[in-house]
């Protein structure tokens, strides 16, 4: 049925409303009010009789006078309050129970309106009230989808979008459910330890120990005693019985990162470690049993290694039950935008700043730098950029002055003759859409994305430009 002012909702669109109030007239008023303008209007006459509806019937909105008989406004709302976890809550009061009014607001009541009130006065302030819960609503949606969003680009504390990466959290994730021995490979600064750390603590083994062990950075003579222990007078200085970090990560997981630089006398040790499951300390005629999950990481390439009879390919075969190879941050540069806002909030907390965001022009820098160290350098410059910034947007003064610059053969008096911004506008354009569309295996929808321009406006450009990928 349609009324002359309003079209009537179906009652499971309506919203549901309780007005308690001990005057018949007010609650007659306001129910006529209320129901012309498309609410399902329940009444009660005091708190106790408000009580008994609330047990029964979900409420969008309750309408509550302050001053009642048997059970005022202010001792429903304190006894009825975890019932009201979804109802959003208006006091009616007279003018002189506005201070009661306040503190019922203090208490979780979301308004009050003071007697004697104009009807628009009612309605205004109910449709306040809706478009606050529909924000409520809004903000609860956008922290699910970001959510899953960061479930579906995140792994251990690592970030990505890209498909190379994203195979590899899925591959590290898989692998985390297992026992078996894993070789990262990686350029420095690309996140071995990360997915280490990320495998170890998604796997079974998480309330275990994790034990990092930089293999080039401990001297070749102290390497062994670090990695088995030792017995008392084993040498000069053995004062007592030392565990080594093997023994450490018992039961837990053991990551040695630059695995190529362990000398050859030691790889025959790590392999019975890896074969037998036993260790020896330094000055100790008996073995003893451990359960360790072995990580290990490199920048090297180990088969070459083995090539040049460096490393033992027993070893080598041993380590790389499962290898994982993560793609240089020049491989991946529509991750670019993601790490740089993931490590800008990193900042803002440990920093005490406020920054919201980069400017196009630093973030053009940052998209064609070629990135020698990885993720790590794009994570210090960023830090060096918020503590630069006076503002809450990062500029391109903010980096350092070789930002943006490819390789020896690629320096901008290379890419650039003369002294036209128009022309070096367009080589740079052109230089971007290939680099995106390199970066996207040539699927043009994806490479638009990266760009941030329209798809026809691409394909406009790769005709301008006579692109051929």
């Amino acid at each position: 049925m349609m009324d002359n002012k309003i079209t009537k909702k179906s009652k499971s669109s309506q919203k549901r409303l309780l007005i308690i109030d001990d005057e018949e007239n007010m609650r007659h008023m306001l129910s006529s009010l209320l129901d012309k303008s498309g609410y399902r209007v329940d009444t009660a006459s005091d708190g106790a009789e408000a009580l008994e509806k609330v047990d029964r019937t979900l409420y969008d909105f309750i309408l509550c006078d302050l001053k009642m008989p048997n059970m005022n406004g202010m001792e429903f709302f304190e006894t009825a309050r975890d019932k009201l976890w979804a109802t959003t809550v208006i006091m009616m009061s007279a003018y002189g129970n506005i201070d009661t009014a306040v503190e019922a607001m203090k208490k979780g009541a979301y308004d009050f309106i003071s007697k004697p009130f104009k009807p628009d006065e009612v309605l205004l302030t109910l449709k306040k009230a809706e478009e606050r819960e529909s924000l409520k609503r809004e903000n609860l949606w956008l922290k699910e989808r970001i959510r899953k969003i960061q479930e579906n680009y995140c792994f251990g504390s690592m970030v990505s979008k890209s498909n190379a990466m994203l195979d590899v959290f899925k591959l590290a994730e898989k692998v985390s459910q297992y026992n078996t021995t894993v070789l990262i490979y990686g350029d420095s600064g690309t996140g071995k330890e990360l997915i280490a750390r990320g495998i170890h603590f998604a796997g079974q083994r998480a309330k275990k120990p994790l034990v990092p062990v930089n293999c080039g950075s401990i001297p070749e003579n102290l390497l062994e005693s670090e990695l088995f222990g030792y017995k008392k007078g084993a040498f000069t200085g053995a004062d007592g019985d030392r565990k080594g970090l093997f023994e450490e990560a018992d039961g837990g997981t053991i990551f040695l990162d630059e695995i190529g630089e362990l000398p050859l006398s030691l790889q025959v040790k790590l392999l019975r470690v890896l074969q037998e499951n036993e260790i020896r300390a330094v000055g100790d005629s008996k073995t003893k049993k451990i359960d360790v999950r072995v990580i290990a990481a490199t920048a090297k390439d180990l088969e070459e290694e083995v090539n040049k009879g460096i490393f033992r390919e027993d070893l080598f075969f041993r380590l790389s039950v499962l290898p994982i190879k993560l793609p240089p941050l020049s491989r991946r540069p529509e991750d670019i935008p993601l790490l740089c806002q993931h490590f800008i909030d990193r900042f803002n907390i440990s920093l005490e700043k406020g920054i919201k965001g980069i400017t196009p022009a630093a973030m053009s820098l940052l998209l064609t730098h070629s990135w020698p160290g990885n993720v790590r350098e794009l994570e210090n410059m960023i830090e060096r950029a918020v503590v630069l910034a006076e503002d809450t947007i990062l500029l391109p003064e903010h980096f350092p002055p070789e930002l943006g610059a490819e390789s020896d053969t690629d320096h901008v008096d290379d890419l650039f003759e003369g002294y036209s911004l128009k022309a070096a506008q367009k080589i740079l354009e052109k230089k971007m859409i290939i680099r995106s569309l390199k970066a996207t295996a040539g699927n043009r929808t994806k490479a638009a994305r990266m760009l941030e321009i329209s798809h026809p406006s691409l394909l406009s450009k790769i005709k301008t430009y006579n692109i051929s990928i």
